[in-house]
C-alpha cells in the first residue's frame, strides 16, 4: 500500500503524489530494509492508513477522538520504530505533532491545507531526520553563509554547470517592487514561489538535482521548462521565522541539516510535465534514493545516506574536482 498524498475528500493519489489524474507508478522493487534499519515501506503504509482515519476526524469537535487515535496509532510498530530513531525520539516526536495539531491554524502560505496534510507532512518528513539523526544543525543565517560544507549556486550556475533552475528572493524594497510587476506582466513564466533564501547546497544534493534535472529534461514534453528548485539548505533561525509568517515549516527539519531540497511541481500542470515529474520522484524513491513528501505546489525532496557517496562522486566529476 502506497501512502496517499492528499486528506480524504480530494483525489486519491499513489504514494506521496497530489490530486491529479491517476498514473502508472514503477512497480515495487521489494527492497528489504537494512539490518537494524526501520521498515519505510510499512512506516508508509502506516502512515497512509492512519491518515484516512485522521481525515474523518477533521472537525473541530472531534478532538480528544484525534489524540486518543494518534495515541493508539504512533504506538504501532512500523511508526514507532522510525520516530524512536529520530533526535527526538518516539516521545519527542509524539509531542511535537500533537503539539503542532493544538496549534494548527490554516492560512494560504501554508503548505498543510488541512490537519491531515499537516499529520502527513510532518510524519513523512521524519524519515529525513531519521536519516540524518547525527548531522549538525544549522543554527544560524551565517552559519548557512559561511559553511564550506556548502557550495555557493550562482558560481556553478554562471558556469552552465546546474541542470535546474531556481530564483532568489529579493533583498530589497525595490527588488521585491520589480518583482511584483514581472508577475503582473507575465503572471505564468516563473513558479510563484518567493524564492531562495539561501542559494548554497551540499554537493550531493547538487549532484542530485541535476541528475533529476537532466532525467526530467529527457522525459518531459518539449515545451516543459527545466527543473525549478525552490529551497536547499536553510537555518533553523530561517526556520522558526518561516514558522512565524504561517508556514508548514517542521521543526527539526532536514532542510536544516543541509539534506533537503523542495522542487516545484504544480506550475508544471501547464505544460503537460507535472506527471512525469512526480513519476520519475516517486521511481527514486521506490530505489531507497530518495524521501519524498508531498507539499502541494512543490515537493519536498531528501538524499538517502545510502545514496550519499555515489552523489558525492558525481558531484566531484562534473565539476572537475
Amino acid at each position: 500500500m502506497r501512502v496517499p498524498s492528499r486528506s480524504p475528500g480530494h483525489q486519491p493519489g499513489p504514494a506521496v503524489a497530489s490530486a491529479a489524474p491517476a498514473r502508472r507508478l514503477p512497480p515495487a522493487t521489494g527492497r528489504r530494509p537494512a539490518s537494524g534499519q526501520p521498515d519505510l515501506a510499512a512506516y508508509r503504509a502506516a502512515v497512509a492508513e492512519l491518515l484516512v482515519e485522521v481525515g474523518a476526524l477533521a472537525d473541530a469537535p472531534s478532538t480528544t477522538a484525534r489524540q486518543v487515535l494518534l495515541d493508539q496509532r504512533l504506538r504501532e510498530p512500523a511508526i514507532a520504530a522510525v520516530l524512536d530513531a529520530t533526535p527526538q525520539g518516539f516521545v519527542g516526536a509524539r509531542e511535537t505533532l500533537l503539539l503542532e495539531m493544538a496549534r494548527y491554524q490554516p492560512n494560504t502560505r501554508s503548505s498543510a491545507h488541512d490537519l491531515t496534510a499537516l499529520v502527513r507532512i510532518y510524519l513523512l518528513s521524519r524519515i529525513d531526520v531519521m536519516w540524518w539523526r547525527d548531522t549538525g544543525t544549522f543554527l544560524t543565517d551565517g552559519q548557512v553563509d559561511t559553511s564550506t560544507d556548502l557550495v555557493d549556486l550562482e558560481w556553478l550556475r554562471r558556469r552552465g554547470l546546474l541542470a535546474f533552475r531556481y530564483q532568489e528572493q529579493p533583498a530589497t524594497v525595490v527588488g521585491r517592487g520589480l518583482r511584483a510587476v514581472q508577475r503582473r506582466l507575465r503572471p505564468d513564466s516563473t513558479p510563484r514561489t518567493a524564492g531562495l533564501r539561501f542559494r548554497r547546497a551540499r554537493r550531493e544534493v547538487i549532484a542530485l538535482l541535476n541528475d533529476v534535472g537532466r532525467e526530467f529534461a529527457a522525459a518531459a514534453p518539449p515545451a516543459a521548462p527545466p527543473l525549478w528548485v525552490t529551497s536547499l539548505a536553510r537555518s533553523a533561525e530561517h526556520q522558526y521565522r518561516l514558522r512565524r509568517l504561517g508556514y508548514a515549516a517542521m521543526v527539526p527539519s532536514g532542510h536544516c541539516l543541509g539534506w533537503a531540497a523542495d522542487v516545484e511541481l504544480a506550475w508544471y500542470g501547464r505544460f503537460g510535465a507535472r506527471d512525469v515529474l512526480a513519476d520519475l520522484l516517486l521511481a527514486r524513491q521506490e530505489a531507497g534514493e530518495i524521501n519524498v513528501v508531498d507539499e502541494g505546489q512543490a515537493w519536498h525532496l531528501c538524499l538517502a545516506p545510502a545514496a550519499r557517496c555515489r552523489f558525492r562522486r558525481a558531484y566531484e566529476a562534473e565539476m572537475g574536482v
